[in-house]
């Protein structure tokens, strides 16, 4: 069976709430996720991380381009990276892009589905919905007190 997780992330990659914005802004994001026909509640799972964690898309993630360049970056590339990375935990997000040599971000990459990276992230399993709209996402991020970004992806 797959899954569809929307996961809410603060712009910022590094910031981190309270306990009390983390579970109120939890709420709501389970209070806007309807969760599966039949009366099968959204499971949504709040998390913080000691390091920077990938947010993907997973089976969503179409192609990736470089925001210098334009070219587009092999995913392989990235997902051999990002593996590498996790398993020590990411320190930063600096890369040099191999498609023309650029420093840059990993956050600042083009990616086709959103990908993020974050040391929280708010997720909703199976919601039932495909996206938060621009004015959910800016109700969800005054709740957290922090702008928010969503990443949709499909495991």
């Amino acid at each position: 069976m797959s899954d569809d997780v929307l996961s809410v992330i603060p712009t910022d990659p590094h910031w981190q709430p309270d306990q009390t914005a983390a579970a109120r802004t939890a709420s709501m994001v389970e209070e806007l996720s309807p969760g599966l026909p039949g009366g099968v509640d959204v499971e949504i799972d709040v998390t913080w991380h000691d390091t920077l964690a990938p947010v993907d898309c997973g089976q969503n993630l179409q192609k990736i381009d470089c925001p210098h360049c334009g070219a587009s970056i092999d995913t392989e590339w990235w997902m051999d990276l990002v593996e590498a990375r996790s398993e020590n935990g990411f320190d930063t997000l600096a890369v040099e892009v191999p498609c023309c040599g650029a420093a840059t971000s990993l956050d600042a990459l083009d990616y086709d589905w959103p990908c993020g990276f974050a040391r929280f992230e708010i997720a909703a399993w199976n919601p039932e919905r495909a996206w938060f709209n621009d004015e959910e996402l800016t109700t969800i991020g005054e709740a957290l007190g922090h702008p928010v970004r969503q990443v949709r992806a499909h495991i």
